[in-house]
């Protein structure tokens, strides 16, 4: 029997928790599942937020979420699994940023606990109980994070960016009032 040391159980419960977690979510955005809204839900919401066209839109984020789960908790393709998530996670932390940073308050909390969780896997790798392991970590080469990570980055920044200047050409389509409405005044 081989032994395995404390650090690949440790990876192991990481990416269980983590992909479980980012694979659920995916699928409350592409199947409805767990109390999640489909694709249509889902889709009217990132176009309402900025995500255009908000169908597919959600159809990425939930691939991305829902394949890079999966893949992590597999210990499969573990720096494209885990570059894939964080880029989910990066749309989702520019959507609450506004909010500030607790959960509680509608915050990019909980998306920047996974995305930073799903980099560290990539960057860490799977350990030895994982499918990547198991396969000579053909999908798992140490060129393959800075690239996975490097092309997440740059498709991140071209998607939020977009959407960043969409919802300021919205607001600036809107008037503020010039008085403010004060009671008893």
């Amino acid at each position: 029997m081989t032994c395995y040391d404390r650090r690949d159980l440790g990876l192991l419960l990481l990416r269980l928790g983590t992909g479980g977690v980012l694979a659920a979510h995916g699928t409350q955005k592409l199947f409805g599942w767990f109390g999640g809204h489909g694709l249509e839900g889902t889709g009217q919401f990132m176009e309402s937020v900025g995500y255009s066209p908000g169908k597919a839109s959600a159809t990425a984020a939930g691939l991305a979420e829902t394949g890079g789960g999966t893949l992590l908790a597999l210990g499969l393709a573990t720096p494209a699994a885990g570059a894939a998530a964080a880029g989910a996670m990066a749309g989702a932390a520019a959507v609450h940023t506004p909010n500030g940073f607790f959960a509680q308050e509608g915050g990019y909390e909980h998306a920047a606990t996974l995305g930073l969780a799903a980099i560290g896997l990539a960057v860490a790798g799977p350990g030895r109980l994982s499918l990547d392991h198991v396969l000579g970590h053909v999908f798992d080469r140490g060129w393959m994070v800075p690239a996975a990570l490097a092309a997440t980055a740059a498709g991140t920044a071209v998607v939020v960016g977009a959407r960043t200047r969409r919802m300021r050409a919205k607001k600036e389509g809107e008037q503020e009032a010039l008085f403010q409405d004060v009671e008893g005044q």
